[in-house]
């Protein structure tokens, strides 16, 4: 239920903030630097171990090939991806004096298709991050961020992750995160426990969603894989311990998703030559990798063979032949039906629900953040209306609550039968913030559906929380359900709450 009642409060509580620092450089560019982010895009981290596919990912969402995806040393460097008329890329060192600069234009150059940084000499360890400019339409609405890989072997870039994404006396610069993962690990619940437990502000879910970015692995490149990988990622859904860490989680095949963003004209005619060949010498190719790159075949030759397996993956190179044997006639439809299989559409449709909609609430939570540690760092008895105000906020911006009861709900301090509790965190806005998503409904529902099932809604959780059968902590729940309800019914138009 983001709205402008929250962005409106926050902004005014920084610009509070800023003159009652006013003395103190440090603090008041601190709470400058988080006013100017309300009109920013959002901030979305990719974050995974190493190999994850975070690179790759990244790609996929831009749709071209514009972040390094080998071992090279700018994997090791946060890097920051932003709309912008002309391509560019800036390198800012590490300056401990002085954390936001100085920065050094770098040279930007294309090599088989990808985009290539040279950081000139310059050791990583003295790079703090590269900010790269680029041109794409889904950058305006959201920054990206791709992290080196945590656990990494080199101590180095793992601590570049840790200190990016966790550090341990302020908030992360991301305002959401995307943690990547092949399967659900110990290391996977230990690093998403890390965003957690650090005050009312930090303690909910809402702002990470885990991703099987290698979901055609999962069934060993079969045309079946990603069936499995989502009944996988069903079943991660559903775990308990999960749930209370992160909001949701999506299959994706991510180099196939890349490769269908950015699929070339002499891909599609190699892949139509294989199509053109036996089903059963097809099959026999694509045994293993090997297999496929070393036979003796005319059209495609070896070295295109090992180009597509690059590109695609068994399993892409599988399912781009199948469809193309099935009727599928030129490279368009071909990349639209790829990346519709690849799981990418599912991944967007969760980030706008989960992250673009909740905007205002993700960046007051960051800006909140901020003014704890602004008043933590350097306490002072003038600052004692600011402390009162954060505190009014968390405990009375509806928003927050709401935040809270669905953080209890999906850590199992509040119970309620199976049904309501699906129904409580949907209300909540556990599957989006829109009208629609919290109730249920179709994106494409009218008004009047809208107005009636938001009517039925609180009349159902009225009854809940006034029965004398509801035990305390799950009355408290299901009154913020019902203010939740009020708020969709009061709504202008039914619009975002």
């Amino acid at each position: 239920m983001s709205g402008p009642g929250l962005r409106e409060q926050t902004r005014a509580l920084l610009r509070h903030a800023i003159e009652v620092y006013s003395g103190s450089p440090q603090a008041v560019g601190w709470l400058q630097h988080h006013l100017d982010r309300f009109d920013e895009p959002l901030r979305v981290a990719i974050a995974g171990k190493v190999k994850a596919g975070k690179s790759t990912l990244l790609n996929a969402l831009v749709g071209e090939r514009i972040a390094p995806t080998d071992a090279g040393e700018c994997t090791r460097v946060v890097t920051w991806y932003a709309d912008a008329p002309a391509p560019g890329v800036r390198m800012r060192l590490r300056d401990p004096e002085h954390p936001g600069g100085p920065e050094r234009p770098l040279t930007l150059t294309r090599r088989d298709g990808a985009l290539r940084i040279d950081l000139q000499g310059t050791p990583v360890e003295q790079v703090d991050r590269l900010l790269v400019d680029w041109p794409s339409q889904h950058l305006r609405r959201t920054n990206l961020i791709d992290t080196p890989g945590i656990a990494s072997l080199s101590a180095d870039t793992a601590g570049r992750a840790g200190e990016f994404l966790t550090p341990e006396d302020s908030p992360s610069p991301a305002d959401a995160v995307v943690y990547l993962m092949r399967h659900l690990h110990a290391g996977d619940v230990r690093f998403l426990e890390s965003f957690h437990d650090r005050g009312v502000a930090r303690a909910t879910p809402v702002n990470t969603i885990a991703v099987l970015s290698r979901a055609d692995e999962i069934g060993v490149g079969r045309l079946d894989a990603l069936t499995s990988a989502r009944r996988i990622a069903r079943r991660y859904r559903g775990d308990d311990k999960l749930r209370g860490l992160c909001q949701t989680v999506v299959a994706v095949a991510g180099l196939l998703a890349e490769t269908a963003r950015t699929l070339r004209q002499d891909e599609f005619v190699a892949l139509s030559e294989l199509a053109a060949l036996p089903r059963a010498d097809v099959e026999s190719l694509l045994l293993s990798a090997d297999r496929f790159g070393r036979t003796e075949l005319d059209r495609p030759d070896a070295a295109t063979r090992v180009a597509l397996l690059e590109r695609f993956g068994l399993f892409g190179v599988r399912l781009a032949s199948t469809l193309i044997r099935q009727g599928v006639a030129d490279p368009s439809t071909l990349a639209d039906e790829l990346v519709r299989r690849s799981g990418l559409d599912e991944l967007r449709r969760v980030l706008e629900t989960q992250f673009a909609e909740r905007r205002d609430l993700l960046k007051s939570r960051s800006a909140l953040l901020a003014v704890e540690l602004v008043l933590s760092r350097e306490p002072r008895p003038q600052a004692a209306a600011l402390r009162a105000e954060v505190e009014r906020i968390l405990a009375g911006a509806h928003e927050f609550v709401e935040l809270r009861a669905l953080a209890d709900l999906r850590a199992g301090k509040v119970v309620f039968p199976q049904e309501a509790m699906l129904d409580a965190e949907r209300l909540l806005g556990g599957d989006g913030g829109s009208p629609a998503a919290r109730l249920g409904l179709p994106d494409d529902a009218g008004h009047r559906e809208i107005h009636d099932a938001a009517g039925e809604a609180l009349r159902r959780w009225r009854r809940r929380a006034e029965s004398p059968l509801t035990g305390r902590a799950s009355a408290e729940a299901a009154r913020t359900v019902v203010r939740s309800c009020e708020g969709l019914l009061a709504a202008p138009a039914y619009g975002q709450v």
